[in-house]
Parts: structure tokens; sequence; C-alpha cells
């Protein structure tokens, strides 16, 4: 605080003085920006008497020697979505920085311009050491994961060093739809009936109460991965073994869901914090498996029919203690209405989120990524259009000899996006899940028929040949 001026006190500087005729303290706005303007000016002649220097603004050269520091975003692991997330951090000028126990399987992407770091990504206290590591030297703008298998790890990692992310106990909640199918029940959301299993025998007694057929599915894992509807005693006998034997993806318990079959149109619900983005339809290949065959955005329904989705929705955000970021829900309209299969509290696999941003024009793995480091996102639908998927899956193992037709196929007008996960020579092992595909075709149109018919005629397209295994001499 400056020291207080008598009434009679003026301004210094000589003839400078009749510039300020004001007496302090100043009793005016007007006054008091003279005053200040005038005190400024006096304590720069003092200085400038004295023979003390005015330090310039550093040099353009100079600014340069010390740039600053560029964002980065740490990734705990990818899976379908590695590349987007890659390209969309770029996109908004973050480095990304990939932790995980086999850096390698994204050699893939080296293009992308991005580190990996070999840490154990099952290990929280070795997550965290590395973290603070790079901490220490990077200016680390979020964390966050692009698979569901360490979305909850990610989590814990938000929070211990106080960044933006989910609660990581209503996600681990979440992931065990034992756990989720309990608070789901509790505040009354519409859901097929179901039992936990831990043997051969409750599976069994819970099949013969729920009434066959019924699905049985591991309590942990994704893309229906383990998932089946047995018909009979001998396909409920046959996957139990399977379950129980741990040779399915789950690194859980042998624990089981025995669950009632819901029949009827198949929906997918992508969700930003608690905003519905978008409502698709889903298509399976024959039971007994749960294997994708095609995905349209956006479902064909009434408001009422929207509406109610979109109510149950929102119920399983509450229940679950959701709201922060993407959620994914699954569900059939069965005769009673409404029922949901399952919450999954992450983003979609790709290439759910390109079908959103051809359908809406919203891109949801750059909203999440801003969410992620703090920022607001933008989730306002720019268009609206008939996107689809469908997904190439062969129906024998073997050796694949030859595919093609892909160019062909992407040349159609309509066909977005073409993609091939197969090379010839390679060895093709169903496992009659989301990893059977082989590729798939993108479509969009204005209309759902023609979006329909370009998809079919792409699909056509593109052929190829599998010599079985005993063919192989193998």
């Amino acid at each position: 605080m400056l020291p207080r001026k008598s009434d009679s006190d003026t301004c210094r500087g000589g003839s400078n003085a009749a510039q300020c005729s004001s007496t302090y303290p100043p009793t005016s706005p007007e006054e008091c920006t003279a005053y200040q303007i005038s005190t400024t000016l006096q304590h720069l002649a003092v200085w400038l008497e004295k023979g003390f220097r005015v330090a310039s603004a550093p040099s353009g050269a100079q600014r340069r020697r010390t740039p600053m520091k560029r964002r980065e975003i740490i990734l705990v692991e990818g899976a379908s979505n590695f590349l987007l997330f890659l390209q969309a951090a770029k996109r908004i000028g973050l480095r990304t920085i990939v932790l995980s126990a086999d850096p390698e399987q994204y050699d893939y992407a080296e293009a992308e311009s991005f580190e990996t770091i070999r840490v154990d990504t099952d290990n929280l206290d070795a997550l965290i050491n590395e973290c603070s590591r790079l901490r220490a030297t990077h200016d680390i703008a979020g964390i966050t994961s692009a698979t569901e298998s360490f979305y909850a790890i990610a989590a814990k990692l938000c929070r211990y060093f106080r960044l933006p992310g989910p609660n990581p106990d209503s996600i681990e909640r979440c992931l065990d739809k034992f756990a989720q199918r309990q608070l789901l029940a509790g505040v009354g959301v519409p859901m097929p009936a179901y039992r936990l299993a831990m043997n051969a025998t409750e599976v069994e007694s819970s099949a013969a109460e729920i009434g066959m057929p019924v699905v049985l599915k591991p309590t942990v894992g994704s893309g229906s991965a383990g998932v089946r509807l047995c018909r009979d005693a001998h396909e409920l006998a046959e996957h139990t073994t399977y379950l129980l034997g741990g040779t399915h993806v789950s690194k859980s318990s042998p624990r089981i869901l025995v669950e009632e079959f819901a029949q009827g149109p198949h929906y997918t619900i992508d969700l930003m914090g608690t905003e519905v983005i978008g409502i698709a339809v889903l298509d399976f290949d024959p039971p007994p498996h749960f294997v994708y065959r095609e995905c349209t955005y956006p479902a064909v329904l009434t408001d009422d029919e929207h509406d109610w989705i979109s109510h149950i929705s929102l119920s399983c955000l509450r229940a679950l203690s959701l709201g922060w970021g993407p959620t994914n829900i699954e569900l059939r309209w069965t005769k009673r209405g409404p029922v949901v299969i399952e919450v999954n509290p992450r983003l979609t696999g790709s290439p759910a989120p390109e079908l959103v941003q051809l359908a809406y024009g919203v891109d949801l793995v750059t909203a999440h990524i801003k969410l992620v480091i703090g920022d607001e996102s933008d989730l306002r639908r720019s268009h609206s259009e008939t996107a689809a998927v469908r997904f190439l899956v062969p129906h024998r193992d073997g050796i694949l000899d030859w595919i093609h037709g892909d160019r062909r196929a992407a040349a159609l007008p309509g066909v977005a996006q073409v993609k091939l996960c197969v090379e010839p020579k390679e060895p093709i092992v169903r496992k009659e899940d989301y990893r059977d595909r082989i590729g798939y075709v993108i479509a969009t149109s204005p209309s759902r028929a023609q979006t329909e018919t370009t998809l079919q005629r792409a699909v056509d397209l593109i052929e190829w040949s599998i010599t079985p295994f005993s063919a192989c001499g193998e």
C-alpha cells in the first residue's frame, strides 16, 4: 500500500505539476486514474535519472529458446479405438504416451508419432510410479484408456492425480455383470431374469428356474466373448464346461451369469455424460452365438419409443452412479417392452464412433478426450444421415488363400470405408465372438433404404477363399 499523503501534497515534476492539479486522495474515478498515471510517470523519471534501465520484452529468438511444454495425454493400453484416440488427440494438439505391457502390439500405428512405455498395466502401483515420473518432466493433461479391461485402473489413476475422470468404484461395479444386475434391479430397471452360478450344479438349477432357452455368459468381459444361447441340456452342459474351464477371455474367477433369453430387436445407445447421442439397431448372425453382423444409426423408432429408451438409459446411469464421460447401453425390445441387456461404462469400440460421426456429425472420441483433459466438448448434431456397417465374418476355419474386391467396393458412391483385418496365408480360427470379423464395410446416405442397398452392393464385391486345416495337412 502507498503511504498516505496529506491533502496539501501535490505532484512532483516542476512544470508537470500543473498537469496533475488534483489533491490526494482522489475523489472521483477520473481523478484516481489521473493520479495513477502521474505517479507511474514520476517513478519512471526518477529511475531514469538514477541510471536504471527499463528491461525490454524478449526478442522472438529469445522466446524460441524456451518453448512451452506440449500438453500430453496418457493412454493405458488400447483396443479397436486405438488409432481413433491417437488421431483425435493429435488434432487437438495433444501428444500421446501409451503405457503398455506389450508395446510392440501397437507397431502398426507408428505413423501416428506416439510414445510407448513398457509397464505392468495390471499393477496400479507400477502405473502410479510411472505416471509420477512422467508428470515431473511432462505436462500431463489427462489419463484414460481405450479398452474396457483397463478403464477402471485408468479411473483410479485420475483419482490419485486429481485429474478429470469417472468414479473408479462405479466403473468396477458396472464391469461386474452380476453386481450391475443387482444395482439395476434395486431401482426397478427392466431386465431379463438372471441367476449367479459358481458350478455346474448351480447352472443347471438356475436354468431350470428360469426356463430354457437361457443365455450363459461370464460375469466379466465384452464383445460377446463367452456368451452363448443354450437351447437344451446338452448345449447347457457343454458351454458350462467351457466357461468353468477358464479357456474364455475373462481373467476373473469362474462366475457364470445365467439369464433369460430376451427376444426382440436389439438396440445400442451411446451416451456422453447424461446426454443420449444416438441409438442404433444391431443385427447378429444366427444363434447360438452372438456375433455382430450389422449395425445401423439411427434406429427407426417412434418418438414414444425413443423417449422410453432414453428414460431407461438415464435410469441406468443413476442406478450405477455413472454420468461422467461415455456410456454404452444395450437392450432388447421384447413383448413386455425394452429390457436392459448390459451397461458398458466406456466408449463403444470401432467402428461405432465412426458411424456416430457419419450419422450425426458428433465426434465421440474427441469429445471423450476433451473431457479427460478438462475441456468442454461439442455434442451438437451437425447433420442427419443413415450410416451402417456390415461385418465380414468367415464361416469356416482354415488358411486364408486370398481376399479381394475391397478396392472396387470402396469406389462405390456412398461407401465411407472398407477395412480388411487379415492378410492372405493367415490362419482363421473362429472364436464365435467379435474377434471373428475379418473386415467391414461402412456406407452412408440420406435414407435407410439407400444405405442398405449400397452396403449390400459393396459386400457382394468382396470375396475370399479359405482352405480348411484338414486339407492343408494340419
